[in-house]
């Protein structure tokens, strides 16, 4: 189904992540659209979180509050949802509990819980049970105006295993190696199993209207270099790979592809080499030694300040935005601005605005 959407006036990012020279750096912000906004509280009302994220009106109204506010400083939107919507497709309940985070008041517990097969085996309809994300994109698309391009994202298989066995967020990862250290063999094929989900649910919504997909591997910092091989790797690599053959299948032109492996900076080497046209990098990593690491491939890096910055001074802020733009090379090629994790809640908006006109102002010269 083709869509008749605006044309669009500022591609900045989709021409840096396809690797041209450019302007100044383009800026987005994970998280963007969020709690530290006091307008998604209003918009948000009492509806629970998942509630926001299965009405397209209000998720495109959530998604469109830091374009509409900083006007003119970010170069891209972000779908608003959750990566826990994939789980969900699978089968699970997922709630999310105020003040805690996501539950899973079943997680799966071993190979033969019962649930775990019901998992694997279920024939998952990405289109029917995400169906209100792709509206969401499409009706967002059309608010956007052309603004700015629409990104789509979903969770790594590796952080989407985690929440499944762990019930939800955890400091410990006691449920996620038990299974990788105990049942290998059955923590890979549910791997396999969203990873296969993962792509056609990407595919549906670049369908939708999404122009960038961001695959998020939140817990991969939580894997030694080894495990990092055998239990995330090679399911980011199976996205990164099957996503273009089934956009072609589709009949839809590729998209760039953003690959966010936070904490598993040990690995940034292979990971310029599993097919994606961006990696995300956390702050925990150098730009310059980041940059050193990438080589002349061409791969554009994203991040990668201390999201904690933005509670600080302008004069941080300001100091760290010009040692970020200089390890990042100024900013003209190879580099999209972000932080090196999401915003945080409780973050005053002027000064994620102040950030963002640092970025534009040093990345400009």
């Amino acid at each position: 189904m083709a869509h008749d959407f605006p044309p669009l006036t500022n591609d900045l990012i989709l021409r840096t992540a396809r690797g041209e020279d450019v302007e100044r750096a383009p800026i987005w912000i994970m998280r963007q659209a969020g709690r530290y906004l006091p307008e998604y509280h209003e918009a948000k009302g009492g509806r629970d979180f998942f509630e926001c994220c299965r009405n397209p009106e209000i998720a495109s109204t959530l998604t469109l509050q830091p374009i509409e506010r900083f006007a003119g400083l970010l170069d891209a939107s972000i779908i608003f949802s959750d990566i826990l919507v994939v789980p969900q497709a699978l089968g699970m309940v997922v709630e999310m509990v105020e003040k805690q985070g996501p539950h899973f008041p079943e997680p799966l517990k071993s190979p033969d819980d019962g649930q775990y097969s019901k998992v694997i085996n279920k024939n998952v309809d990405v289109a029917a049970e995400l169906d209100y994300v792709y509206k969401a994109i499409t009706l967002t698309r059309k608010k956007l105006n052309g603004r700015v391009p629409l990104i789509g994202f979903c969770g790594a298989p590796w952080t989407l295993f985690c929440y499944m066995v762990e019930g939800g967020g955890t400091k410990l990862f006691i449920q996620s190696k038990k299974w990788i250290y105990r049942y290998p063999d059955a923590t890979k094929a549910l791997l396999q199993k969203i990873s296969e989900v993962c792509v056609e649910y990407l595919a549906l919504q670049v369908q939708a209207g999404a122009q960038l997909i961001q695959v998020f591997d939140s817990w991969a910092g939580e894997l030694s270099p080894l495990t990092f091989k055998k239990f995330s790797e090679p399911y980011l690599a199976y996205i990164a790979e099957n996503l273009p053959k089934r956009l072609a299948e589709k009949g839809l032109e590729r998209v760039p592809m953003i690959v966010f492996p936070k904490g598993a900076n040990y690995a940034l080497d292979s990971v310029c080499n599993l097919g994606y046209d961006v990696v995300g990098l956390d702050w925990l990593i150098d730009p310059a030694e980041a940059v050193k690491i990438r080589g002349n491939r061409r791969v554009v890096l994203q991040g990668n300040a201390d999201p904690g910055v933005l509670y600080g001074t302008k004069e941080a802020i300001s100091e760290t935005v010009k040692e970020m733009v200089e390890g990042f090379g100024g900013g003209k090629k190879g580099w999209i601005a972000n932080l090196g994790h999401g915003i945080t809640p409780f973050v005053n908006p002027d000064d994620l605005k102040f950030y963002l006109e640092e970025v534009q102002r040093l990345t400009s010269k």
